[in-house]
């Protein structure tokens, strides 16, 4: 025997799914844009080479005439490690984070352009001690946090030092 309340569940219950699956479409093309923002500003990599002792970094940038900078904490960079996926509609993926022996930080740079910039960047060590210093040119690029037609983040740009040298990343 058949339960008609059940069924005329199931069917509204499918008739509002497609029917929301359709507005979305109609509004974004399915997708949703969330409200993430992307921070301004250069993020800083050392390479597990050049960090042993290093545990700061002052990082300043310069674009027609001025300079804006700070000092930042570097912390331990991590890569992942161990991935493992689930098959199925509702499966996951998950994975550990294990140190690199790098290090990595993040200075904010408030109005920094898409222009090229100059990056100085010092390094130092626990005593406050320079260990490192260099300079290089790098252009900022502007991101999308959810990805393009979800609207423009800020400029950021990416620096690394490596083998005794600074580059752009």
């Amino acid at each position: 025997m058949v339960d008609v309340r059940a069924a005329g569940r199931w069917a509204g219950a499918l008739f509002l799914a497609g029917a929301v699956a359709g507005c979305a479409s109609a509004l974004g093309e399915g997708r949703g844009c969330t409200e993430i923002g992307v921070p301004v500003g250069v993020s800083l990599d050392v390479a597990p080479s050049d960090a042993a002792a290093v545990r700061t970094a002052a990082v300043e940038v310069c674009w027609d005439g001025r300079c804006r900078g700070s000092e930042t904490a570097l912390q331990e960079s991590t890569e992942a490690v161990g991935e493992t996926c689930e098959e199925g509609p509702d499966g996951a993926c998950t994975a550990s984070f294990a140190p690199t022996g790098g290090r990595s930080g993040f200075v904010a740079v408030e109005d920094l352009p898409t222009d090229p910039v100059e990056v100085r960047v010092a390094l130092r060590g626990e005593d406050g001690a320079e260990l490192f210093a260099d300079t290089v040119t790098a252009t900022p690029e502007t991101l999308e946090a959810n990805g393009p037609g979800c609207g423009e983040g800020g400029p950021q740009t990416g620096v690394v030092v490596e083998d005794g040298a600074l580059r752009e990343r």
